[in-house]
């Protein structure tokens, strides 16, 4: 589908470190804006969009914080900020503007093949989670991004939101629950090879398969130099290029280790490996049509608030429940067991031990996650679903997740569980670290590369319409034009054909 072998050229103006979606989002973003611009790709698998982006390996929630509770933390105070969530609300808005776009010019014609409209909803028991999400919800609902969010108590309500998990359960049970029907399900996998399509057929980006990337070291000609490895024929290669962006998911901290920038010290990884029960049996699949957030555990991390996911998947509806997690020292799901030993240095082991030493909650979350079998991961499904049968579910493992660690004066290192972009003071190398919400903001992040690399191309009047015509609040808040926005949202919703908004 792709080139594989080199053309002549050796000298670009953007490498980027591998084929998932934020280098083919980035990359698509830049040709549209200058076509001229020369952008070389690098995939170390034999196609693209195999880790973080493939379908079974990513949340494909269209993370819009409409249904994470971790987003909206209770304060010491009683209070709810809400600030996170309204940031990755405007954050996926970015998103769904880019994607409408490219419909409207019609270089996507099916956006059906990586967008639905399937309703999200948080759900809690007890009398003290009740009266937190009661709490969330008008905090939330004073916003107008989340005016159509819907909350109820009533069982019947509930049945009809998600009537799988309201199947057998006692009506004098505490339980409550928040709805937002604009929710989305996206596979950003088909999405991914969607774009590295557009950049073949209608830009001729060469994206190379096969290719490690061994080493980014500054250039004689231009700033950067990549030594690069043909894993098939085991030949070395140079590129020279003016930017690169590693973009390689839980590999880009070991290659950005080897860039001779200072910016990368006391940068660690802790690597966690997701797992989820999918469910084989097409008459339980077909009663859930949404997704289900509730709350994590108390000394479980943000990413493992456990979740029932109504999915699409390769055309086919899927039902995913977790997630669980595993541990391997692996940064890639084809990674190598070494990965993390590797990256243990002289300048991050501080932030390495720091973390260790005030996470043993976490620690004990992980081996306690580990140890489970197959009828432990069962009862946990079964606080959602009562009667859910063994033999209808099996345990698959996603993507691998490499969270952020970062030097800290007070406790050594901080474990962190966003996205970073990590930057040279000239922009000229730029990686992206991290993990959740990842991809549903990818257009986001991407424009903070575009802002950190090419600042002084930023600042033409051409580039800024071009961008604006792109992703019209691409540079504005929400709050600045509320009826404008609307009538953006709902544009979008018409190209993208989604149910909520027309």
């Amino acid at each position: 589908m792709f080139l594989n072998q080199p053309d002549q050229q050796t000298k670009y103006d953007l490498i980027c470190v591998g084929g998932g979606i934020m280098s083919a989002t980035l990359s698509l973003m830049l040709k549209l804006i200058d076509p001229e611009i020369k952008i070389l790709i690098l995939e170390r698998l034999d196609e693209v969009a195999q880790e973080s982006s493939a379908a079974w390996n990513n949340a494909g929630t269209g993370h819009s914080a409409l249904c994470e509770l971790n987003y909206t933390p209770l304060q010491k105070d009683g209070s709810i900020d809400v600030s996170k969530a309204i940031e990755i609300f405007e954050q996926f808005e970015h998103s769904k503007e880019f994607w409408a776009y490219l419909l409207k010019q019609k270089l996507l014609s099916n956006p059906e093949a990586f967008i639905q409209s399937v309703p999200h909803h948080s759900w809690v028991k007890g009398k003290e989670d009740v009266a937190f999400l009661k709490k969330r919800f008008d905090t939330l609902r004073s916003h107008f991004m989340f005016k159509t969010m819907k909350f109820s108590e009533d069982y019947g309500t509930l049945e009809k939101w998600f009537p799988l998990i309201m199947q057998n359960r006692s009506k004098n049970e505490v339980m409550a629950a928040t709805r937002m029907e604009i929710g989305t399900e996206v596979n950003f996998g088909n999405l991914t090879k969607s774009y590295f399509k557009i950049l073949e057929d209608h830009f001729n980006t060469p994206v190379l398969m096969n290719r490690e990337v061994l080493d980014i070291d500054p250039s004689p000609n231009v700033e950067w130099m990549a030594e690069v490895k043909d894993l098939a024929s085991n030949n070395k290669e140079y590129y020279d290029a003016h930017h690169v962006f590693i973009g390689a998911g839980g590999g880009a901290l070991p290659l950005l280790q080897k860039v001779e920038i200072e910016e990368k010290d006391g940068y660690g990884g802790f690597p966690v490996s997701g797992q989820w029960l999918y469910c084989k049996n097409p008459e339980v699949i077909a009663k859930h049509h949404a997704k289900v957030y509730s709350k994590a555990g108390p000394d479980a991390p943000p990413m493992s608030t456990p979740h029932l996911d109504s999915r699409m998947i390769n055309g086919k509806q899927e039902l995913l429940f977790g997630p669980f997690a595993g541990f391997s020292t692996k940064f890639l799901k084809e990674g190598s067991l070494l990965d993390l030993p590797k990256s243990i240095n002289f300048d991050n082991l501080p932030s390495m031990w720091g973390v260790f030493w005030h996470n043993l909650p976490l620690t004990k979350y992980l081996l306690e996650q580990i140890s489970m079998d197959h009828e432990d991961r069962m009862n946990e499904l079964r606080e959602f679903i009562i009667d859910a049968n063994s033999d209808d579910w099996e345990l698959k493992v996603a993507g691998q997740r490499v969270q952020i660690i970062k030097k800290d004066e007070e406790e050594g290192g901080v474990l962190e569980f966003g996205t970073d972009v990590v930057h040279s003071k000239d922009g000229s190398i730029t990686a992206l670290l991290g993990a959740s919400p990842g991809a549903s903001t990818a257009v986001h992040i991407m424009l903070e590369v575009i802002q950190t690399a090419f600042p002084e191309k930023l600042e033409k009047l051409e580039w800024q319409k071009k961008l604006s015509t792109m992703i019209p609040f691409w540079n504005k808040k929400i709050e600045d034009d509320v009826e404008q926005f609307s009538k953006v949202q709902e544009n979008c919703s018409k190209l993208l054909k989604l149910d909520a908004l027309h």
